[in-house]
């Protein structure tokens, strides 16, 4: 369990662009193999006085706001490059009053359907009655019977 916990907190992540240990101590994490085979930056360290090593200390603690308030804006361009890339693909659907539309069946027993992978995956078609605001809409079938309100991403355009 320790080693997966210290593999997860030294791995480098993209988003952040920064270990978690190193956001944390302000310091890059020393390997056990770095202390095995000697690296110049352990030999620097293992070099200084108590009062040196403190000072160092002090100086890397000092940065560590300034690392992390860079890390929160790497993340928050990381996650804005995300959305839009995911936003590419969306496309809003929006409908008006008398509108013909298709509604997704949705089972509410998850178990096999009759007809399988080839059963029809919508219903309808049914005609937008009411558009509510955020995407909701009030929808009537051929018998005038009102379903709803039902959120815009589970209907589709019908093309007679």
């Amino acid at each position: 369990m320790e080693e997966a916990l210290w593999v997860y907190s030294s791995t480098y992540r993209t988003p952040t662009q920064a270990t978690p240990y190193s956001l944390i101590y302000g310091v890059k994490a020393v390997l056990p193999l770095e202390r095995q085979i000697p690296s110049l930056w352990l030999a620097i360290q293992e070099g200084l006085t108590d009062e040196e090593n403190a000072q160092l200390r002090l100086e890397e603690l000092e940065a560590l706001d300034e690392k992390r308030l860079e890390t929160q804006q790497s993340l928050e361009c990381y996650q804005a490059r995300l959305s839009q890339s995911f936003n590419k693909r969306v496309y809003l659907r929006s409908f008006q009053v008398g509108d013909q539309v298709l509604l997704v069946k949705r089972p509410i027993i998850t178990s096999r359907r009759s007809g399988g992978k080839f059963s029809a995956k919508w219903d309808g078609p049914y005609i937008v009655q009411e558009v509510y605001s955020s995407g909701a809409y009030k929808i009537v079938d051929s018998e005038g019977l009102w379903i709803g309100p039902i959120n815009g991403k589970f209907m589709n355009r019908y093309y007679p």
